[in-house]
């Protein structure tokens, strides 16, 4: 299996529900680097995985939706718990979508699975990680 990972980060604010999270219920900031793995067995006809800049420029563009805002009040996160293993579903979603639509460009098509870590610090970090739909079956939303 071929592998591209792009990198870029993002800060929020939230609050979390649940006596488990401790402090971390009340509103609090968190910077997050985020890894983004691209995966597929074979090179596509160029021999790459994935246009590096084209991962890179959705990577920050959906982070751009995220970043500096308060996550509680963001309307299309309404009701969720923004862990960390949560947010990395939500950007891989939106990633999945953007390959779906073809803005990585065609050969992105050819892509197998992802894999979204998200590093709270140096020592913690949870990832979503799930193939993506064959070519012939992907939506267009």
């Amino acid at each position: 299996m071929y592998t591209v990972c792009v990198r870029d980060h993002f800060m929020i604010a939230h609050s979390l529900s649940g006596e488990i999270f401790g402090p971390a219920q009340r509103l609090h900031g968190a910077t997050f680097v985020v890894d983004v793995e691209f995966r597929r067995s074979e090179l596509d006809e160029t021999g790459i995985v994935l246009d590096i800049g084209l991962a890179s420029g959705a990577l920050h563009e959906v982070l751009s939706q995220l970043n500096y805002r308060n996550l509680d009040a963001e309307p299309d996160l309404a009701g969720r718990n923004t862990t960390t293993e949560a947010l990395a579903r939500i950007i891989f979603e939106r990633l999945a979508a953007r390959i779906r639509s073809g803005q990585l460009g065609s050969g992105a098509l050819g892509l197998q699975s992802l894999c979204v870590t998200l590093h709270e610090s140096h020592v913690a970090w949870a990832a979503f990680e799930a193939p993506l739909a064959p070519p012939s079956s992907q939506s267009t939303r």
